[in-house]
């Protein structure tokens, strides 16, 4: 089912270029799990999935340039324009998750940190082109 009876009032929509490896990696490096998927008629792309990530449901598509430029991944548009924050509760928490996706294949931007904002924060690069950050706030001590 795509959507359940009380769907969020904000979801992210990843376009992707290798839908049931963008799947994979999501689980790898996020502990991640698929609740739906739907194949396109191809059987090779993915026409439609929802992805439980980090407690959120994120759907995900590959693209479709068939049906228009607006279903193309960052990978062909030559760059994310949107950056996806989860947040934890402990900067622990932050490096452990950074340090999973590193190992599953992420790029690094930003190695975790103490910001001037008040936050334990990372950045990383997913392998299909979109931008996460990592954040906690600092122990206000």
């Amino acid at each position: 089912m795509a959507f359940g009876p009380n769907p969020p009032p904000l979801q992210a929509h990843l376009c992707v270029r290798g839908g049931t490896e963008a799947i994979a990696f999501y689980e790898a490096a996020f502990g991640a799990s698929c609740t739906f998927r739907q194949m396109a008629e191809d059987g090779v792309r993915v026409m439609h999935a929802n992805v439980d990530v980090f407690g959120a449901e994120v759907m995900l598509h590959d693209e479709f340039p068939e049906f228009g430029n607006s279903l193309a991944s960052p990978v062909s548009r030559g760059g994310a324009s949107v950056t996806l924050n989860a947040n934890f509760r402990s900067g622990a928490e932050v490096e452990a998750a950074f340090a999973r996706a590193v190992r599953a294949g992420a790029t690094v931007i930003m190695p975790p940190a103490d910001m001037f904002w008040g936050a334990r924060h990372a950045r990383i690069q997913d392998p299909f082109g979109h931008v996460w950050a990592f954040n906690a706030a600092l122990d206000p001590r």
